[in-house]
């Protein structure tokens, strides 16, 4: 079967490249995704929503039985190549995005379902060799990761202005359900003859996604206490702790080295211009330098130099445009010379995945794609939902909303209830007030 030829895989490579974190065309992508599913499974998921579906759907979209429809969906849960989302009786489920998704889960899993060594060194031609698709996924605005902040390395009287959103471990509390799987990053490399000697089997996933990972094999669960020893271990290793970029139903925590990691990685290759970091900065707090370098050693971003200055003693110069806030060095001063300072600028994190989504659709020009991949899009609670989302925008943000979805978007409310309200707000400087009847 030519790479470039099979219509199926062309057909889902379209499909995937719909989304705002997309899938660039190539060879390699054509060979990853012929590895990945069957010729009929990339048929079946081209048809799919992007967005979450209901089992219902799906078997309409694929005219199909239910019953003919579970079982294709569960075979491609089973796969990772969906991730299972159903709660009581509604069966739902989710195509994952190509990074931070599918591609990791085929690394992860606990059985040998897949060629691992094969995939690797496709998965490195794809994104640590060609330049397309790690441009495009690392350069979403907003960011599909961030940087979480190790509390440990700030002191006690600043922790209180930490967020919630922003501590490993408070995510760790409140998840509904936590997995641990294996690295995709250092497995790829593993394969590559490339990976260090950090542990393996740290990588933790979290609520519906665990869920989801655990029930089809994917992921092993475990308790709030065991995933606390893993970030423990984690941390004390010097490893970076990297987050799903929401507030709410946060998916994952990578535990990231600096030479295997590829947000990391993509970070410095790309100029340092993700925004992946924390709200703060190390600085050099007092005198007292011994020039051991630990700091410089450590720096998962090459952040730090030891210089000489005028009187002839040792410090630390930081980058603040590369520090990334993740309080290693600190961690690792040996005289406490560093220190983590709050930024000015609190930086913005989207509510969830719904509204990180959404606003990257409209970075990547992709925004119709999203709203109208599922005809329940226009249902009055994700309309209104969207209509928040938009409205909170800053207005050079909203007028490109409005330019990109006009002609489609403005055409289908118009035979609605919706039209005049959308149009009346759309217009207004200020945030609705949403107590008002008409926004409920």
């Amino acid at each position: 079967m030519g790479h470039l030829t099979a219509r199926g895989y062309q057909t889902l490579q379209r499909r995937l490249d719909q989304a705002p974190q997309g899938a660039p065309a190539s060879e390699t992508l054509s060979r990853i995704l012929e590895v990945l599913f069957t010729e009929e499974e990339a048929q079946v998921v081209s048809l799919l929503p992007i967005d979450i579906f209901t089992l219902d759907e799906a078997t309409r979209l694929l005219k199909t039985s239910n019953t003919e429809t579970k079982v294709i969906l569960d075979t491609l849960a089973d796969k990772g190549l969906l991730v299972d989302l159903a709660t009581g009786a509604t069966q739902a489920y989710a195509m994952p995005f190509t990074f931070a998704g599918f591609f990791e889960f085929s690394l992860m899993r606990l059985d040998e379902r897949f060629d691992k060594h094969l995939l690797s060194e496709l998965y490195y031609q794809y994104i640590n060799t060609e330049d397309v698709f790690v441009r495009t996924i690392f350069g979403l605005e907003p960011s599909i990761y961030r940087i979480l902040v190790q509390e440990a390395a700030i002191s006690e009287g600043d922790r209180a202005v930490i967020l919630d959103y922003e501590r490993a471990n408070h995510l760790v509390e409140t998840a509904t359900c936590i997995t641990v799987g294996t690295c995709y990053c250092r497995h790829k490399m593993q394969h590559m003859g490339k990976a260090c000697h950090n542990p393996q089997d740290v990588c933790l996933t979290l609520n519906k996604v665990a869920e989801s990972l655990s029930k089809h094999g994917i992921a092993r669960q475990i308790d709030r206490a065991e995933a606390h020893k893993v970030l423990d271990q984690c941390i004390g290793l010097g490893l970076v702790q990297l987050g799903d970029n929401v507030q709410e139903g946060v998916n994952f925590i990578c535990n990231c080295c600096s030479c295997c990691c590829e947000p990391l990685l993509a970070y410095r290759r790309l100029g340092y211009n993700a925004r992946i970091t924390t709200n703060f900065v190390s600085i050099y707090a007092k005198d007292g330098c011994n020039a051991c370098s630990a700091c410089v050693d450590r720096c998962p971003v090459q952040a730090i130099m030891v210089e000489r200055d005028a009187k002839g003693n040792d410090q630390p110069v930081i980058d603040d445009s590369r520090c990334i806030g993740c309080g290693v060095c600190v961690r690792f001063c040996q005289t406490g010379c560093l220190a983590l300072a709050r930024r000015k600028e609190t930086a913005f994190v989207p509510k969830d995945t719904f509204e990180r989504i959404l606003l990257s659709a409209v970075d990547t020009g992709k925004l119709q794609n999203f709203l109208f991949d599922n005809y329940t899009l226009l249902s009055r609670d994700v309309m209104r939902r969207f209509l928040g989302v938009f409205l909170s925008l800053p207005p050079v943000k909203r007028l490109l909303v409005q330019r990109q979805v006009r002609s489609r978007f403005l055409a289908a409310l118009t035979e609605t209830d919706h039209y005049a309200l959308f149009d009346r707000l759309c217009n207004q400087e200020q945030k609705p007030d949403y107590s008002h009847p008409e926004l409920k």
